[in-house]
């Protein structure tokens, strides 16, 4: 992999007993790359290998734990939480994979990149809320218990309403983008005055595929009617989870509304309760939160503007997605400087999503298949040809065209990385006018 952690100053949260195991860890992951590297080293070793990692993740979020205690920190619970789903989730599913590949390279790529990211993430965001610098995103998380059963009855609904087998992908979904969605919002409201709002997001192709087929529906776009009646087994869906959360107790229907993925996106803050499913036919999120104070967003959807509301709305998704369709480009650099300059040089006639990270990246091509990737050769944790690595090795993936951007094409670099078949390079040090015209080329000559 020719990967190394490289220790930073601003990996210090100042707290001797989390920075000093956070170093340790790094050490370990350094040696797990290296023990990767090397074809001589049995399996046995690797084994081992991970294990003395696990032991000594278990070991800081313990030691962690502890002192956030001492402390009496407000955010305990929830940054414990975030601990549990790493080694009750995250690590049991690395460790299955493993076994079932009897330590595939693959697989032990899989793993190192899954957890390198895992703490450098955790490190920069919920370790350095400890100690006050930066903010927590997952505050006031419902109980574990009525959350564990709000996964569990969503899962049971929708193997009971619609045959689906659904699978929890993510319990801290952050609002990303996935397909073309439908936004529905519900607001509940008590006798005190107290809050709830609700949103349940789904696909269309789950819309099409669950209540279209239901309804006998024949064409592959969403009609008045087929929304309409989304709408209402959408609102059963939220309601019937609701009757389960105590928390929830006493409240009714308030508001409703339809949004934009960019009205989502502004109202969408600090959620109780974030889960994100996955159920053969398409994705679903069902999030919750008590907000302080509530943000206008979408007309109020009553039985008399109804229909007039929903025929709008499906009118300017279709004028959207008709008239502003844009091939999808996926920027894949640790700097922020590229990111901005992709965004500037290309966003006028592609959509651009640019992330930091290769974990990220894989993410986002999980949510939102990319018509080509930009990816940096030569970034720190997972560089450039350990993320193509991670593509090629994914079936839905194997075939997403991908340029390197760098610095450098030497032999040896471009000898490297032949049998993962990029499309080409592209310098970031060229006129940004001759990358562009690059992209257009392919994307013209793809056309033909």
């Amino acid at each position: 992999m020719g990967n190394q952690f490289i220790w930073q100053d601003r990996f210090n949260i100042g707290v001797d007993v989390i920075d000093r195991e956070h170093k340790k860890l790094f050490s370990i992951m350094n040696r797990l790359f290296v023990f990767s590297e090397q074809e001589d080293k049995s399996q046995w070793v690797c084994q081992e290998g991970l294990k003395y990692f696990k032991d000594h993740a278990m070991k800081h979020f313990a030691e962690e734990e502890v002192y956030m205690a001492s402390i009496s920190y407000k955010g305990y619970e929830a940054h414990r939480r975030v601990h549990d789903n790493f080694r009750r989730n995250t690590l049991p599913a690395l460790e299955r994979e493993l076994t079932q590949t009897d330590y595939s390279p693959d697989a032990m790529s899989h793993f190192l990149s899954v957890c390198a990211g895992w703490l450098i993430g955790h490190t920069l965001t919920e370790d350095r809320a400890i100690v006050g610098d930066g903010i927590n995103k997952w505050e006031n998380l419902l109980p574990e218990d009525e959350e564990l059963a709000a996964k569990q009855l969503m899962i049971q609904m929708m193997n009971d309403m619609f045959q689906l087998d659904a699978s929890l992908i993510s319990d801290r979904y952050s609002g990303e983008k996935f397909g073309q969605g439908i936004y529905c919002r519900f607001v509940y409201a008590n006798e005190k005055g107290e809050k709830w709002e609700v949103f349940l997001i789904s696909e269309e192709k789950l819309l099409l595929e669950t209540v279209g087929k239901m309804m006998g529906h024949k064409s592959d776009k969403m009609s008045v009617a087929l929304m309409n009646a989304s709408r209402y087994a959408i609102r059963q869906f939220v309601e019937r989870v609701l009757e389960h959360l105590p928390v929830a107790d006493g409240f009714k229907l308030q508001d409703e509304n339809l949004l934009s993925y960019e009205q989502f996106q502004k109202v969408f803050e600090k959620p109780q309760c974030s889960l994100l499913f996955d159920t053969g036919a398409g994705y679903f999120a069902y999030c919750a939160m008590a907000p302080r104070h509530l943000k206008k967003a979408g007309t109020s959807i009553v039985a008399e503007n109804a229909v007039t509301e929903v025929r709008n709305y499906l009118k300017n998704n279709e004028i959207q997605n008709a008239e502003n369709y844009k091939k999808k480009i996926l920027v894949i650099d640790d700097s922020d400087t590229v990111c901005a300059a992709m965004r500037e040089l290309l966003g006028t006639d592609y959509q651009v999503t640019a992330v930091k990270s290769g974990m990220s990246g894989i993410r986002c091509m999980t949510l939102d298949r990319p018509d080509l990737v930009l990816l940096d050769y030569e970034m720190p944790v997972c560089d450039g040809v350990q993320v193509l690595e991670m593509i090629r090795s994914e079936d839905d993936f194997a075939k997403i065209p991908v340029f390197f951007l760098t610095g450098r094409v030497d032999k040896e670099s471009v000898t490297r990385v032949m049998p993962l078949r990029p499309e080409g390079y592209l310098l970031k040090n060229q006129n940004p006018e001759d990358i562009k015209k690059n992209i257009d080329g392919y994307f013209k000559k793809k056309k033909g």
